[in-house]
């Protein structure tokens, strides 16, 4: 397992309980030899922040590449092809789990791909569910229907905090006006590859049922705001849904100081 955070801890627990070994790689351990001694792993879960993917998959031995899970966040099949992997095992987390809380479930997390049994098998064991996804497009719905999630209300958050059940009642022509362009962003950023966009639009609703108390403005939000920016940019994307965000939450900072 590539890093021991908060959400990695939760599927070593439960591959342990499972009676699976597992075996931590973290910042100071020398993968090389690791990888010789441990050439055919069951799964290679990346389990590290979105922000340090490309480095982990960059340094990642060969012998270890058909074996590969990932769960970050602001997944798209992208992030994977550029490193000539080819359909990794896919997590898409839909539990929460901060240090000293225990595990919080809004829907099932959905597993694809070859290590999918394996995943589902270690969260079956600590009573976190899942479900699978049985072919190449729904497990790209379900990568975009979580970026939309996320985007969606950590960057309506920037403007008009609270919470998610709010965004979507109160605001939520505005929450709408802005799901919209995050799909388009989306719809590009996954090309050619697809998705269902309605299908994204109906998980958003979901999990904001399932926990409409939980705050919108993660810390990451202004990281997940410049990061849409620059791909908008490279991608020629006009979204001023967006922009203006960026602009109220700039005009905010400069206030402050």
């Amino acid at each position: 397992m590539w890093g021991i955070g908060e959400l990695g801890a939760v599927f070593a627990r439960g591959l342990l309980r499972c009676g699976h070994s597992v075996v931590p790689v973290v910042r100071d351990t020398d993968v090389a030899t690791l990888a010789a001694r441990v050439v055919s792993p069951a799964l290679v879960l990346v389990a590290v922040g979105e922000t340090e993917l490309d480095a982990v998959l960059s340094g990642m031995p060969d012998a270890w590449k058909g074996r590969i899970a990932l769960l970050q966040n602001e997944l798209r099949p992208r992030d994977w092809e550029r490193h000539g992997l080819a359909a990794p095992t896919l997590a898409v987390v839909w539990f929460e789990k901060k240090r000293g809380t225990e595990v919080r479930v809004l829907l099932p997390t959905i597993a694809a791909g070859q290590g999918a049994a394996l995943l589902r098998e270690a969260l079956a064991a600590i009573d976190v569910p899942s479900d699978r996804a049985s072919t190449e497009a729904a497990a790209y719905g379900a990568l975009a229907a979580k970026n939309l999630y996320i985007l969606v209300t950590n960057l309506a958050g920037m403007v008009v905090g609270g919470n998610v059940g709010a965004l979507l009642g109160e605001h939520r022509a505005f929450a709408l006006e802005l799901a919209g362009e995050v799909l388009e962003l989306e719809t590009a950023l996954f090309a050619p590859h697809v998705f269902a966009r309605a299908d994204a639009l109906a998980v958003l609703d979901a999990a904001a049922a399932a926990d409409p108390l939980h705050v919108c403005m993660g810390r990451s939000a202004p990281l997940r705001l410049a990061r849409c920016i620059a791909h908008a940019d490279a991608l020629g994307l006009a979204l001023p849904v967006v922009r203006r965000i960026a602009a109220i939450a700039s005009g905010a900072a400069a206030a402050q100081r």
